[in-house]
């Protein structure tokens, strides 16, 4: 490089370094930006956590509505009290507590001949919807019956969708539980 050249080159490093300078032992502001870089993920992953924390909750309070309602035609009380698909599912929100609302439960009741011969549709349609016609077909005594219920819940923040909190076509997560039992061996009416 020839004098001049080189002459240049330094002043505008000089000056460079001179508008640089002041700011490379200003460490003020740094912890601010550091958080600001990490509280966005942090909350991320707290809704996150918190969203699967009351599915959680909500698939577990699904179960235990629908143990309770299976116990009734296990021993034969919905059958010797005429229920219909309606009052099944009365006695199954009975048991249902916040925050699962009973207006979007659906239940699906089916008696079999024996444990091998359960044969379950998908709730879902192709499009990743849930079908809306299901059966009450409690049994009688000695009967295999399997009632399934499902309900749709709704994912409030659907970034969860990254770690696969839903199962629907539209983004929610749908709860299932089931429950297959052989009917007591009670006198039908």
């Amino acid at each position: 490089m020839s004098g001049p050249a080189r002459q240049a080159t330094k002043q505008s490093v000089s000056r460079k370094d001179g508008v640089i300078r002041p700011f490379l032992g200003d460490h003020s502001g740094a912890s601010a930006l550091e958080f600001a870089l990490v509280a966005f993920p942090f909350i991320l992953l707290l809704l996150a956590v918190l969203e699967v924390g009351i599915v959680y909750f909500a698939n577990f309070e699904l179960d235990n509505a629908v143990s309770q309602g299976a116990r009734l035609i296990r021993t034969g009380q919905a059958q010797a009290g005429s229920f219909d698909a309606g009052a099944f599912k009365t006695q199954v929100c009975n048991h249902l507590n916040a925050p699962i609302s009973c207006a979007n439960l659906k239940l699906d009741v089916r008696h079999f001949t024996n444990f091998s011969g359960i044969d379950l549709t998908n709730p879902l349609d192709a499009n990743g919807n849930l079908k809306t016609s299901f059966t009450y077909d409690p049994g009688v005594g000695g009967d295999v019956v399997v009632v399934r219920a499902f309900y749709e819940w709704s994912i409030t923040a659907k970034f969860p969708q990254a770690i696969g909190l839903s199962n629907m076509g539209n983004g929610d997560r749908l709860l299932v539980s089931t429950a297959a039992f052989r009917n007591e061996p009670f006198q039908p009416n």
